[in-house]
């Protein structure tokens, strides 16, 4: 059985409650509509001027009257402008529009990984890394402590999950989970169109010998031998940390080394903590 820290798999719910209610500025911005998107649009008191439509191939939408209005690209704020100058040019007196999003076909995220509900998340307006990652769940208990946001380049076509080793793809953000829940907004990042959030599976050390819970532990950052023997709920009576080992693979061959407990650890490593000598 491998043993995952709680915070790792209750940090998104309480990154919630700190995060959503204290969203930055930037986080606010417009959506940009797009291909696919069906806009609904108000004209008060002219209900034959009112619907929805559809953001049809050549970016516009198709009204009656005024004919196509180009939406794609655009906020829906400039959309509304546009529709009520040309409706006011000798077609209705004073027209009051609004228009909304009702279906957000056009942009989306993928979020893949180590989540309850990996696949696809709509980009319905400004869409930050806290709250993709609550749309798809949450963390399973074999989530590592690191997410990656990969972007692809600049102009690619995305028509599904981006990966670190695609052309052109850029590692936008590699950040620990506690760091996310530490900082805040400083790190909860506004995804766009076509980005990918990656939660990769954990990593493992083992700890084995003379400890009272022997088994594997989910590794972290820059993790020593005392931190995962403590894991293992530490030395048991007849046990020592005198003289603890390290096997480790080197270049596909296991290595044994000396270790002490302030020693650093690397994923897959094993802790060997042997018996005191009466």
């Amino acid at each position: 059985m491998i043993h995952t820290p709680r915070h790792a798999r209750a940090g998104i719910g309480l990154l919630v409650l700190s995060l959503v209610f204290a969203m930055p500025v930037w986080a606010r911005q417009a959506y940009l509509v797009g291909q696919g998107d069906v806009l609904k649009v108000a004209v008060w008191s002219q209900p034959e001027l009112s619907g929805e439509f559809t953001v049809d191939v050549t970016g516009g939408i198709l009204l009656p009257l005024i004919g196509a209005v180009k939406a794609a690209g655009l906020p829906v704020e400039q959309i509304e402008r546009d529709i009520r100058d040309r409706l006011a040019d000798g077609y209705v007196v004073s027209p009051q529009v609004s228009i909304s999003v009702a279906q957000f076909k056009s942009q989306r995220v993928f979020v893949i990984g180590e989540v309850k509900l990996p696949g696809v998340v709509p980009l319905t307006g400004a869409l930050t890394l806290v709250e993709a990652l609550t749309r798809v769940g949450s963390l399973t208990e074999m989530a590592g402590g690191d997410l990656v946001v990969i972007r692809p380049a600049d102009g690619q076509a995305v028509n599904g999950p981006v990966l670190a080793s695609d052309s052109g793809a850029r590692e936008l953000l590699r950040v620990d989970v506690r760091l996310l829940q530490s900082k805040g907004p400083t790190s909860n990042i506004l995804l766009k169109d076509g980005d990918t959030v990656v939660v990769p599976r954990a990593e493992v050390v083992y700890v084995i010998g003379q400890v009272n819970a022997p088994g594997a532990f989910t590794y972290e950052r820059d993790m020593s031998v005392l931190q995962v023997i403590s894991k293992a709920n530490g030395v048991n009576d007849v046990g020592t940390t005198k003289r603890l080992k390290i096997l480790r693979i080197v270049d596909g061959k296991r290595t044994e080394v000396k270790a002490s407990l302030g020693d650093k650890l690397q994923p897959g490593d094993t802790v060997v903590v042997a018996s005191r000598w009466f």
